[in-house]
């Protein structure tokens, strides 16, 4: 099942909760629930399961469906949630990791054989954006970068998760671009507390365009992973790659934390899956288009660089 958070045309004020029926169409599910978090709080899936069955059985009978069914090209898709409880970016691509020790020097730290790592994004509902957003060139970057990643939402609250249980925990997948303003990212690290504003700035965490439950997955670690711009293939990987998989995850994140639906875990970045490994760097006006096996494009254009004048100064 692909479940979207999208705007009508006629009510651009309002979201709604929709599922994708064929190639091109969302179908208004009128629930409710006023997103998606409530969706899975209340144990919508099974009856939605079913709502689309008859709903894709009226369709193909050639019942007049125009009130709730939209063309995609007609709808703007927002993130699937787009206020996530938290997000958590982790860092599980062994090739990435590989690339990132040859680039600055530094071998990869043993501790990262062991224990997965991540850090805390931002959830602001201006960091948040879903398919077709343009993406924000931050008045202070003269380098900015896309990520090709994927990430998992979950579905259902729970603490000390055993990994054997934690697939159960999974709402669905969607794909993530973690745009990230390079030159300040790599400034920030150096303090060690974290990218801070080199991923800090409106429509920074690009997520979309659909939540794609585990039944229509397949097996989540064997999917291509490919990233292009202006239509050109520059990344090409696989999700095999990941050291960790997201049921490692959750149990490690969940270890005396409760974790709640519509908590967001990112993959991080596939090798080869950043213009900072492959030495490309993306310019205004590109399109970026990620697209993970089983769930789709997410499409995004570059923005203009912002022009306003920084308040912040640096001190000397």
């Amino acid at each position: 099942m692909k479940l979207v958070t999208f705007r009508k045309p006629s009510n651009h004020d309002n979201n709604t909760i929709g599922a994708c029926i064929g190639d091109n169409k969302v179908v208004d599910l009128n629930l409710d629930v006023t997103d998606m978090t409530q969706f899975f709080e209340q144990n919508c899936l099974e009856d939605t399961q079913k709502q689309i069955e008859t709903y894709q059985t009226q369709l193909n009978n050639g019942k007049n469906m125009s009130d709730i069914l939209y063309d995609i090209a007609n709808i703007e898709l927002l993130a699937p949630f787009p206020h996530p409880a938290s997000l958590r970016d982790f860092g599980v691509f062994k090739t990435h990791m590989d690339a990132a020790s040859q680039i600055t020097g530094k071998e990869i730290s043993h501790e990262w054989y062991k224990l997965p790592n991540y850090y805390r994004g931002s959830t602001s509902p201006a960091s948040i954006a879903g398919h077709d957003a343009i993406i924000t060139w931050p008045n202070y970057t003269e380098k900015l970068d896309f990520e090709l990643e994927w990430g998992v939402y979950i579905g259902k609250s729970g603490k000390n998760i055993p990994i054997e249980e934690a697939s159960e925990y999974i709402a669905g997948y969607t794909i993530y671009n973690d745009i990230s303003a390079r030159d300040i990212q790599f400034r920030h690290m150096t303090l060690s507390l974290g990218p801070a504003k080199g991923k800090d700035f409106d429509n920074s965490n690009i997520m979309g365009p659909y939540l794609v439950t585990p039944d229509d997955i397949g097996n989540p670690y064997n999917l291509k992973m490919t990233a292009r711009v202006n239509g050109e293939v520059w990344s090409e990987g696989t999700t095999s790659d990941m050291y960790y998989t997201f049921e490692e995850m959750i149990s490690f994140v969940s270890q005396s934390e409760t974790l709640f639906p519509g908590e967001f875990l990112g993959s991080g970045t596939v090798g080869k899956g950043c213009g900072w490994e492959l030495d490309r760097w993306i310019q205004p006006g590109d399109v970026i288009e990620l697209e993970v096996e089983n769930i789709g494009v997410l499409r995004n254009q570059i923005g203009q660089p912002e022009q306003n004048p920084a308040a912040w100064k640096e001190k000397v």
